[in-house]
């Protein structure tokens, strides 16, 4: 994961097979990010993308849906000669996943690439897929045994699964084929380049590492807001909810970076490892009593926001009248380990919040009562470090001055880092991170069977335990609110609230 530039142009050629090519994702992400490599770069020599859809279409037209695409969400502008050059290595194929054609007319392609080309297939497809096109690969003969060279790999988008057994079936599926070390499960935000600076962070700085635990830090603060609705994602949305959509993967991973042990290397299982211990450590959240006391869910409501009328969930289009999946949801959660005994974890995300943010906040404990503390009416701001991941990346350190002037008087300051501030530009995509790793075989930032199944244990459990309330009907919160007021008596405790970004 964490390697000069150099190492990552030893990545050999390689052939990206995207099955679903012409879909929101490759246009959106995968084809930007490749385009984006290419201009730094960091393309192996010898790379091809080969799109893969349904739809009958040409190698030229489907180049210029790419092209417009690109346009939209490329994060460099477009050079048209080096878009010229890039677009030569995109091809497409239809056909149907269920049928052998496709796959003998990859195996057609890869052959015409050269014997040394790695594959990488991208199932960028509803899970229901995922049995068919693996068979489909390995009954042509397209994929490797684990240790022979060119090598196979296969990427899996979120969510795998939407409980535990179905998590498990889906990963069986893919095993049947493909072996663990073969097998990269992309979650996004471990991309980003703040998440990945975690590490970092935590275990090159001499002074974090001695008080990060129970000794030093009175609780911590987990944040994925957004500011959208459903939007046109409601079908999905509908069957999923926030804690299947946001709280299962994206936080449970940002919790792991936070809370592991320092690994012994930077080896990618050992670091998996150490995160796997941390969603194992997780103390489960059981039965309607646990969830009455550690969640709150709800859903947004009606309200003006930014001068616009903006509806409800139950009203937004294609949502059933009487649904009951939440669009926000609030955990206090604890890792019963050594490090974090009696530190609680608060963790939040929703939708048609007040503003678009992801971050993650370390509060620190109280100085004693005494000196500069003494006033019991007008207590100390705690230390607070803030590590910011969307929009703006950066970090920033709280801590208390003496404003200037005879008298004494303290007051917060703010030491405040900004990565586009500190080294210009705007930080690489995360699927840019994500894919050149996997050309590398660096699975460092990628989710392994077991981890994600932990992940999927602790969450099941709590979606048990509110199928077991049977609620009806979910509280509201105004929409461009931070939430339901339940969440706030959820963290309420001497001086801890949840912060206003």
């Amino acid at each position: 994961m964490i390697q000069d530039v150099e190492n990552s142009l030893n990545a050999a050629p390689s052939l990206l097979v995207i099955f679903g090519g012409s879909g929101d994702l490759a246009r959106r992400k995968l084809i930007p990010a490749m385009y984006n490599l290419y201009l730094d770069g960091l393309l192996p020599e010898g790379f091809a993308i080969l799109g893969l859809g349904r739809k009958q279409m040409t190698h030229e037209l489907f180049r210029a849906l790419l092209r417009e695409a690109a346009g939209k969400f490329s994060r460099q502008m477009i050079v048209e000669d080096k878009w010229t050059t890039f677009e030569k290595s995109i091809h497409y194929i239809s056909g149907e996943i269920e049928k052998r054609q496709l796959y003998d007319d990859i195996a057609v392609f890869s052959k015409k690439l050269g014997g040394e080309c790695n594959r990488l297939f991208y199932l960028a497809i509803p899970p229901t897929s995922y049995s068919p096109a693996c068979r489909g690969l390995c009954q042509a003969g397209l994929v490797s045994a684990k240790d022979d060279s060119p090598t196979s790999r296969v990427i899996v988008e979120k969510p795998i699964g939407h409980d535990l057994s179905s998590a498990k079936a889906i990963n069986a599926v893919i095993a049947d084929v493909f072996h663990e070390s073969q097998i990269y499960r992309i979650d996004h935000y471990l991309g980003k380049e703040t998440v990945q600076n975690l590490l970092v962070f935590r275990f090159a700085n001499s002074i974090f590492e001695p008080l990060w635990n129970h000794h030093h830090i009175d609780h911590i603060q987990i944040t994925a807001a957004e500011e959208d609705g459903v939007g046109t994602r409601a079908s999905y949305y509908d069957g999923a909810g926030a804690l299947r959509d946001m709280v299962q993967n994206h936080i449970l991973q940002l919790l792991c970076l936070v809370a592991m042990e320092p690994p012994w290397s930077l080896d990618a299982d050992v670091v998996r490892d150490a995160r796997l211990e941390v969603l194992r450590s997780l103390r489960p959240i059981v039965g309607e009593e646990g969830v009455k006391q550690y969640t709150v869910r709800a859903q947004y409501g009606p309200a003006t926001v930014h001068g616009e009328e903006v509806p409800g969930y139950r009203r937004e289009a294609s949502i059933p009248a009487d649904s009951t999946t939440e669009t926000f949801v609030a955990i206090k959660a604890f890792v019963d380990n050594w490090r974090w005994a009696g530190v609680p974890f608060y963790l939040r995300t929703g939708k048609r919040m007040k503003k678009r943010t992801t971050e993650i906040a370390v509060q620190f404990k109280a100085v004693p009562e005494v000196l500069f503390n003494a006033n019991k009416d007008r207590p100390l701001d705690a230390n607070l470090l803030v590590l910011r991941i969307q929009p703006e990346e950066g970090f920033s350190l709280r801590m208390v001055s003496k404003r200037p002037g005879s008298k004494v008087r303290v007051v917060p300051v703010d030491m405040d880092f900004q990565y586009n501030q500190a080294y210009g530009g705007v930080s690489p995509e995360a699927y840019e991170r994500l894919l050149l790793d996997i050309m590398i075989g660096d699975a460092t930032l990628f989710m392994r069977r077991d981890a994600v199944e932990a992940a999927w244990s602790w969450v099941t459990d709590i979606l048990t335990g509110w199928q077991k309330q049977a609620t009806k009907w979910l509280p509201e919160y105004p929409a461009g609110s931070w939430g339901p007021i339940e969440a706030d008596r959820l963290v309420e405790h001497y001086d801890r609230k949840w912060r206003d970004t």
